[in-house]
This record gives C-alpha cells, sequence and structure tokens, in this order.
C-alpha cells in the first residue's frame, strides 16, 4: 500500500462543511478577491500545522494510508540519506530535508499537521515553479541518486518522456525531447524530433547534433514553459496532494481547455487535486473529460464571510449534457457577482455598453456584472437552473412577448423563486386581453398592402428591403407581434394594465424584467434595421447623452 495523505473534510468560514473522497478534483471559481487562491494557500498552511488559522479555511481533516514502515520505504525511493552519526540520518529529496526522529513524529501525530512532511506529500505550485520546471536540471547520478527535479523524471524513463512529448505536441504541434548527453545539463529542446540512423542511438554524436538545431523550452514563452510546468508537477511527482493557481496562466484558450481536460483525464487516481481557475475554457475542458470524481465549489465573498455552494459530478453531468451551457459562454457566469441573462447577443451589447456608459462619466468602477445570451426566451430557464445551483446572483430580461406562452414565462419565474399561483390569474388577464384586440389590418388591408409592395418592384431578383417590408406587415397582422414592438402601450387600459403592473412588481422582486417598450430596438426607434445591423448604429451615438436613449439608461439602472 503507497503511504499518502489526503484532505476528507473542509470547514469553510460560513461553517459549511464539504467531504471529499482521496483522489478528487476539486475547483474552486467564483469572483475576483472571493478566496479561491487564499483557499490553496490555506489549505497548504493547516496541512502543515492547524495551529495557523486561516480566514477563508476554519479547519481541515487530514486521513492518511499507509504505516511507518511503508512512508520510510518511500523515502528510500524519492530521496537520498546522508548520516551525521549511526542513529541521525537525514533525508533530503525533491522540496524536502528532514530527519528520520522528525520524520516518526510528524507521521504519528498527523491529524494536527504533518510539519515536515509537507513537500513530501504536498505541493503548493506558485507561477515561479510551473515556469522554472522547464529550466535544464542538474545532471545527477540517475540509478544511485533521489531524483531533485521534475525533469529527472522524462530523464530516467523513455515510456514517460514519449507521454508527454505527445501532451506537448497536442497542445503545440511539436514534439518535446530530452537531451540526455549535454554535460552538466539536462535540457528540453522542442520541435520535430530527429530519428537516429542506423547504427545511432540517442547519445550519438551526429543525433546530438540535429537535435541541439531544435529550440529550447527554457527560451520559449510562459505558455509553453507553465503548460509543462503544471504537467510535470501533476503527473510524475510523488506527491499525494497538488494545490494549483489558475493552471491556466500564460495559455491561449484553446490549450487552456485541453490543459483542463488532460488534468481530468489522465491524473494518476491516487492523488487528490485542487485548482483555483479564473478560467472558463479550463473549467470547459475539465467537464469535456466526464470524470465522476469532480466537483465545483464557487467561493462568494461578503464582508468578511466566504460563502460556498458545491455541485458534484452529477449535477455536472445534468449541466454539461445539455448543448446549451456546452457551447455558450453561460459558464463563464461563475466568475462573476452578478449576471443578467438576455435573450439575444444584440441585448447583451446593448445593456453592457449602456452600463459601462454610465461609469466611464462618473468615474467609478463598473460592478462586476456579466451580460450572458441563451439564443432566446425557451433557453433561459436552463441558463438560470445551472447558474442557481452555485448561488450565483442572476436577473433576466426577456422582450414583452415572453407573457404570450406559459412556457417560458411560468418556467423563469419559479427558477428564480417565485410562486406562480402570485401571478397567474394577472397573466391570464393579460393574455386574453391582448389577444382580444383586433389585428391593424383586415385581411383585405394586408392583400392590398403586399401587391403594392409587388407593384413597386420592377428588379428581377426581390430586393431585400422589400421582402423587410412585407414581414413587417405580416407581424402587424398578429396581436402578439404588434404587443412586442408597442410593448407595454399594446395593453388595453383599465383591468389589464392594472394586472401588468401588479405582474411587474412580482416578476422584478426575483429579478425578472420584462421590457415594456416591447423589445430591444424600441428603445431607438429612429434606427432602423435589426438585431446586429441595429446594434452596430446604437452603439455609435452618444450613450450617455443621447435623449432617445433615456429610456435604456432608466431600465439599466434597474439592473444594477
Amino acid at each position: 500500500m503507497a503511504t499518502k495523505i489526503w484532505i476528507s473534510e473542509i470547514t469553510f468560514s460560513d461553517d459549511s462543511t464539504l467531504q471529499f473522497d482521496k483522489n478528487d478534483i476539486i475547483v474552486f471559481v467564483g469572483p475576483n478577491n472571493s478566496g479561491k487562491s487564499a483557499s490553496l494557500k490555506e489549505s497548504a498552511m493547516l496541512l502543515k500545522t492547524k495551529k495557523q488559522k486561516g480566514k477563508v479555511l476554519k479547519d481541515i481533516i487530514i486521513e492518511k494510508e499507509g504505516d511507518e514502515i511503508e512512508l520510510f520505504s518511500l523515502l528510500d525511493k524519492s530521496s537520498t540519506k546522508s548520516y551525521n552519526n549511526p542513529s541521525q540520518i537525514l533525508y533530503q529529496g525533491l522540496g524536502f530535508n528532514i530527519w528520520e526522529n522528525t520524520v516518526k513524529s510528524n507521521f504519528s501525530n498527523y491529524t494536527n499537521g504533518v510539519g515536515e512532511l509537507l513537500n513530501l506529500f504536498v505541493n503548493l505550485l506558485t507561477t515561479e515553479q510551473r515556469l522554472t520546471a522547464a529550466n535544464p536540471a542538474q545532471n545527477i547520478k540517475l540509478t544511485t541518486e533521489a531524483i531533485q527535479h521534475p525533469i529527472h523524471y522524462l530523464q530516467k524513463d523513455d515510456g514517460l518522456e514519449q507521454r508527454f512529448s505527445n501532451y506537448f505536441r497536442q497542445a503545440f504541434g511539436m514534439d518535446l525531447i530530452v537531451h540526455r548527453n549535454a554535460g552538466s545539463e539536462v535540457p528540453l529542446y522542442i520541435g520535430e524530433k530527429p530519428v537516429p540512423k542506423e547504427g545511432e542511438d540517442r547519445v550519438s554524436s551526429t543525433y546530438l547534433m540535429e537535435l541541439e538545431k531544435l529550440d529550447l523550452l527554457h527560451a520559449q514563452g510562459d505558455g509553453m514553459r507553465g503548460f509543462v510546468g503544471v504537467l510535470l508537477n501533476a503527473f510524475i511527482s510523488n506527491h499525494s496532494i497538488l494545490l494549483i493557481d489558475e493552471p491556466e496562466a500564460f495559455l491561449h484558450p484553446p490549450q487552456a481547455r485541453l490543459l483542463g481536460k488532460m488534468l481530468a483525464k489522465d491524473l494518476p487516481s491516487e492523488r487528490q487535486l485542487f485548482l483555483a481557475t479564473h478560467s472558463e475554457d479550463f473549467l470547459k475542458g475539465l467537464l469535456d473529460a466526464n470524470i465522476p470524481n469532480l466537483k465545483i465549489i464557487r467561493i462568494e465573498r461578503e464582508l468578511n464571510i466566504n460563502h460556498v455552494n458545491v455541485l458534484n459530478s452529477q449535477d455536472i453531468k445534468e449541466i454539461w449534457d445539455d448543448s446549451l451551457l456546452r457551447h455558450s459562454n453561460v459558464l463563464n457566469g461563475l466568475f462573476h457577482t452578478k449576471v443578467v441573462i438576455c435573450e439575444s447577443d444584440s441585448d447583451c451589447r446593448f445593456f453592457s455598453a449602456i452600463l459601462s456608459a454610465l461609469f466611464d462619466e462618473s468615474g467609478e468602477i463598473a460592478p462586476d456584472i456579466l451580460f450572458i445570451h441563451c439564443g432566446g426566451k425557451h433557453r433561459i430557464p436552463t441558463a438560470v437552473k445551472a447558474l442557481k445551483k452555485l448561488n450565483v446572483q442572476i436577473k433576466v430580461v426577456a422582450d414583452f412577448d415572453v407573457l404570450n406562452d406559459l412556457n417560458p414565462i411560468k418556467f423563469i419565474f419559479e427558477d428564480l423563486g417565485g410562486d406562480w399561483n402570485d401571478v397567474e390569474s394577472d397573466w391570464k388577464i393579460v393574455k386574453t386581453e391582448i389577444e382580444q384586440k383586433r389585428p391593424q389590418l383586415i385581411s383585405t388591408d394586408l392583400k392590398e398592402e403586399i401587391e403594392s409592395i409587388f407593384s413597386e418592384t420592377s428588379e428581377r431578383v426581390f430586393p431585400k428591403n422589400k421582402i423587410i417590408e412585407i414581414q413587417k406587415l405580416l407581424r402587424k397582422a398578429s396581436a402578439w407581434s404588434e404587443a412586442k414592438e408597442v410593448g407595454k402601450a399594446f395593453i388595453p387600459s383599465g383591468n389589464a394594465t392594472q394586472s401588468f403592473e401588479r405582474i411587474q412588481i412580482k416578476l422584478k422582486e426575483k429579478g425578472f424584467y420584462i421590457l415594456e417598450v416591447g423589445e430591444l430596438e424600441s428603445f431607438v426607434k429612429s434606427v432602423g434595421n435589426h438585431g446586429p445591423k441595429w446594434i452596430s448604429e446604437v452603439l455609435s451615438k452618444d450613450l450617455l447623452k443621447d435623449a432617445e436613449l433615456e429610456t435604456a439608461r432608466q431600465f439599466v439602472k434597474q439592473l444594477i
């Protein structure tokens, strides 16, 4: 049995307690300054000694596997021994120097922290460590000396080197090669791996000359070096707990996603991994691996208290099986204080631009709000459910015609915490009154209007602007189509208007906002077109001072 330690339980500052298995991958997400990085540092601190107290973590429970005999067997394999005298043995290994008596004392008292054994069992991988891991290692006698650098693992095992070269090729399209005869150093090269000629091997002079024509890894950018540093420390060290802050640092989105998938899919099963990330791409990579031992913990800070919510593997599977979440930026909401869910990308761009304009003028820092879209109102409930499970603050904005159907308005309201019984009777009144209004055009009038458009057209290919005119006419022939353009003003006076006002109060209490102007384009009717073309022209206006945009500014202020 291998000797190891792991964290079986963590108590956070909000007094919530979470349990973990010895091979779990735990990823901390949340807004800036919420306590993600601090959770990693305090975990390492408490693993060393519980005499110190953290601000985010109140306590951890440490478990161990293996006895003292197995522990010293591990030390014999991973360190060299030196003797002060026959009764005093010093173990020196990768990141640790520890006397035999201290080993015994720390191991027997592990529940209060493992003390000087920390670096044997735990690696808090700093940014500097992941970059310097790509630097050349000092050459050692591999048959008798303990490994002192992650590169020594690759130098010692051709199969392991090939495995890492395959990882590197997936990310950057090049091989990763160990130089095995470079004198006092063991550098890594990148490029197209040379092939030894007949009768040669990897230490033949002609092979080494070809190898040295390639680029050195440690002379490359932080992205390549950081990628290799994370994988080296995660996959080939003896540590049973690995803590990595922002493993995606320095990487482009595709490499960040690939790294996440590799860590989740290929990590040795006997290792517990704690991660803190700000990257939606890295998080998606973890989810792509579809593993049963992944936990996502969202941390949100309120004054001096860090509140946590967790998604276990079953929750994650339900979310990730939905194509909307898999192929959208909904998960990016986990890294923000508040999320506003809209119907389309144009809505997001418009409201975000108005918000920026309001705060650019004042010089104040804009609130941490992310606008995301779902590709239509019927997908909003899925996004709400996913973000609510991790306690993300949510608001929803929908066009006026969301009142037309029970699905999705009922489900959005209920998923936001509302009781449909509170609004159902008023909703029925509004819906009925709108549908009883006569269309603006009766059939004969509509036919005349369309025939007029055709008679004015002589082009061989029917013009796009004429198609748009006909589409507008057809929308006017439907009560709900016209209601979507007009909004609240389309509701008959009296009972129906009163019912709508009561609905709005109830919905806004839960963060659900229906556009009273009708739809996005109704905020600025002086601009034609629809969707992206409309938004492009509107965003060229003075968003802070243009009088026509005052209604939009007031609406956005409600969302803050």
